[in-house]
């Protein structure tokens, strides 16, 4: 059923079961018949497009084993490549292998399949050396959405991944071996139900005859392999083919093309830059693909990470970075070896999300249409572009204002769609009602340090900050505490706490999690926010409270003669050991959130080992010891900040936000009273009474701060106008990390201590790469 896809039979092919697309090239550079450098034959050489996913690539690591040379070459040179060799050279036997995609996995680009039979023929030559070519077609993105005819276009190696095609198996792909070629394969391991016959103690094997039972390893996924019949059956009854879904997906490929293409913002700037080698006018040499970034209107680009968190508001789901395709990345967005190097040392690896390194972009997004999509996906995009990008009004406000978008015409000539299917560009958004009382209650502790003791401490602090603070204006003073003792449960606000060895003390000591043992976040439950715990210090309780609830209480003494239980959280990426508060606590927060979960709380012994965080920049501290949070012990923001943002942002919604309710919704420990908005961002060190601490990095927000923590309702306006006040980012408020001091008294953080912050040499700092929660 397989080969009948591809249009050939088992004569001319066979069908090697893998893991995956990746595993069949890695299969392919260890069997190819290399002749390795040193020989008295002409060597091999391992020629592949620099436009070729990383595990094409990676093949080089084993021809470098092999002591075989490997030869990237660009799209370009290819094209210029010289035809057929001289007559003397012609006959040399010396096997050769060039790879390249059929559809590029990052523009869509459709490269020519005529080229297998002319570099095979020897009409066409990669790199000029004596020898025969062989061709490794990589099929995986190509034959998602168009159909592949292996008896016209006969490549030697074909790998492709079912899930691409269908979207199921994910763990199953497989290596179409041309038949010719199959005998020349060498195989070195033998893996069960490869061998014919084998001794164990003498050197000695024979293969099975098969080439396909040769190189099975093991056994394979044989339940999976029964299920692609019915893929390729259910595929073909739902479409009528793999031409229609070619057709079908170019179509709206096209369309979000043309559109896109045409979005101006009133100064004639474009919203977006796509990265493509053609202009979308034929499925023969574009695929259903789109790259691209978002511009403002003085054209600089927004970087992808924050381009996907408002995807993810509107339930869209993007790709961005380079897409396993370096080659490609630095082709389409002009990144030399030089700043590929540069930004590694600056922090930025491969799938993260640091998008931008001064001011240029480390990657790009991407959408992709399958079989399943619909002109209504490619209009809820679209849609979801003109929002991101309108401003409802002119504000007036400092910030940088987002101008109202225009539409220039669509052509009228699109396939499958008539006039009516035109994109509108009147777009309503709904806002979701927001409510502005704050019910936080305060706490006060009752005990202070010696203040002998204190006051000498807080003057040695002081006599070392002063020289270089930053001078003039009003002082600045804490505003609120607010402590989290259940990760992603409401705030319990306070006027002074103790601060103990990982921040606050108690802050997200708890976490709830699902019956797998994942950690719950407002992302996936946002009626976290309407659990309110509080911490009493005399009775050593912690009380939990919610609306139809009776309270319940948890001891804050440590239980360490229960069990514990490793769990990773999958929020935090830290495996962390804890243990649980019991069937009492979890049947209480399994009936409010009305979902199997439980309650646990990170173990004491394990605090100071089991999740810390070398934190980059903090000259004082290594390996400091986190709670449950993700990045660092605080988070800090600015009144004066949050007015600002008020105001910008009110002007976007039909009720205007309290101020009380932006607080909430930032999640910060720390609120700071500084006469000027964002000036926390240029601090690099602050002290507060007895205390200091050390800035981490800018709170790179996530869809957190769109849920009303009074009632739990969704505003995706609230981060989309975060972005557009804050020109190309997401940052509000910044991390600390802090060393308690080693005296005789516990350090406290009180309301209204007075903070003196040290400026930062330069202008900007490093965002962690994880989000506030």
């Amino acid at each position: 059923r397989i080969l009948q896809h591809f249009h050939t039979t088992a004569e001319d092919y066979t069908i090697i079961f893998t893991s995956g697309c990746t595993a069949a090239l890695k299969l392919i550079a260890e069997s190819f018949p290399w002749i390795p450098e040193g020989t008295k034959q002409p060597s091999s050489r391992f020629c592949y497009l620099t436009d070729s996913h990383t595990s094409v690539v990676g093949m080089r690591g084993i021809t470098a084993s092999m002591n075989v040379l490997s030869v990237p070459i660009t799209p370009q040179e290819i094209l210029l490549a010289e035809s057929r060799l001289p007559a003397e050279e012609q006959n040399c036997t010396t096997p050769h292998l060039f790879s390249y995609p059929a559809q590029s996995n990052f523009s869509g680009t459709k490269y020519p399949l005529s080229w297998i039979q002319d570099i095979k023929s020897g009409k066409l030559c990669p790199i000029k050396t004596p020898g025969k070519w062989f061709v490794l077609l990589d099929a995986a993105s190509y034959v998602s959405s168009s159909p592949l005819d292996l008896g016209v276009h006969q490549a030697d190696f074909i790998p492709i991944s079912f899930y691409k095609i269908f979207g199921f198996p994910t763990g199953l792909g497989a290596l179409l071996v041309n038949n010719r070629i199959a005998p020349l394969l060498r195989k070195t391991y033998f893996g069960g139900g490869t061998a014919a016959a084998y001794l164990a103690g003498e050197d000695f094997y024979f293969p099975r005859k098969s080439i396909s039972e040769r190189f099975e390893d093991g056994t394979v996924s044989f339940l999976d392999i029964i299920a692609l019949k019915h893929g390729f059956d259910v595929l073909e009854k739902l479409t009528g083919g793999m031409e229609k879904i070619k057709q079908h997906t170019f179509t709206l490929a096209h369309y979000t093309y043309t559109v896109l293409s045409n979005l101006k913002y009133a100064n004639g700037a474009p919203v977006v830059h796509i990265y493509s080698d053609t202009d979308f006018s034929s499925p023969d040499v574009q695929g259903p693909i789109i790259n691209f970034n978002v511009l403002d209107e003085n054209g600089e680009v927004l970087g992808f990470s924050q381009v996907d968190k408002m995807a993810s508001l509107h339930n869209i789901h993007v790709r961005t970075g380079c897409f396993c395709n370096t080659g490609a990345c630095q082709m389409h967005l002009d990144i030399s070896n030089e700043d590929i190097r540069r930004n590694l040392q600056a922090g930025h690896v491969c799938g993260d999300d640091i998008d931008l390194v001064d001011g240029r972009p480390t990657g790009s997004v991407r959408i992709s249409f399958g079989y399943m999509s619909s002109f209504e996906d490619a209009q809820t995009f679209l849609n979801f572009i003109i929002a991101t990008r309108l401003s409802k009004s002119d504000t007036g406000t400092p910030f940088k204002s987002v101008t109202k978008l225009t539409i220039e015409s669509v052509p009228d000539d699109l396939p499958c769609f008539n006039n009516a299917d035109k994109l509108s560009p009147t777009l309503k958004i709904s806002d979701g009602e927001l409510r502005s009382n704050l019910s936080a209650t305060k706490t006060t502790v009752n005990w202070q340090p010696l203040e002998t003791e204190a006051e000498s401490i807080r003057a040695a602090v002081s006599e070392t900050a002063v020289p270089t603070c930053r001078k003039g204006g009003k002082p600045i003073t804490v505003a609120s505490i607010y402590v989290y003792p259940i990760k992603s449960c409401s705030a319990f606000e306070v006027t002074e706490w103790p601060v103990g060895n990982q921040g606050l003390l108690y802050d997200r000591n708890w976490m709830v999690v699902n019956q797998n043992g994942v950690c719950m976040t407002q992302k996936q439950e946002p009626r976290l926010c309407l659990i309110n715990p509080s911490i009493d210090l005399k009775q050593k309780i912690m009380v939990i409270q919610a609306e139809g609830m009776d309270p319940v209480s948890v001891s804050l003494e440590d239980n360490t003669e229960k069990e514990a239980v490793v769990c990773e959280s999958k929020v935090c990426s830290h495996r962390v050991k804890t243990y649980d508060c019991g069937e009492r606590i979890a049947g209480w927060f399994s009936m409010f959130l009305g979902r199997p979960c439980r309650l646990i709380r990170q173990s004491s012994d394990m605090k100071s080992k089991s999740h810390q965080k070398n934190t980059k920049g903090l000259s004082s501290a290594k390996n400091i010891s986190l709670s449950l949070v993700n990045e660092a012990q605080y988070l800090l923001i600015n009144v004066a900040s949050i007015l600002q943002l008020k105001e910008h942002i009110s002007a976007r919604l039909e009720k205007p936000l309290e101020i009380e309710e932006l607080i909430q919704r930032f999640r910060a420990n720390i609120v700071v009273s500084a006469p000027e908005s964002f000036e926390e961002e240029e601090w690099a060190e602050i002290s507060i009474g007895a205390l200091q601490f050390q800035v981490v990095g800018p709170c790179s927000r996530c869809q957190i701060i769109c849920i009303d923590q009074q009632s739990g309702e969704r505003n995706k306006e609230i981060l989309q106008s975060l972005s557009a006040a804050r020109g190309r980012k997401t940052n509000f408020g910044i991390y600390l990390m802090n060393q308690p001091l080693h005296s005789s008294f516990s350090d406290i953080l009180s309301v209204g201590s007075q903070v003196l912050p040290v400026l930062k040499e330069n202008t900007e700092i490093q965002p962690p790469t994880s989000s506030e929660e």
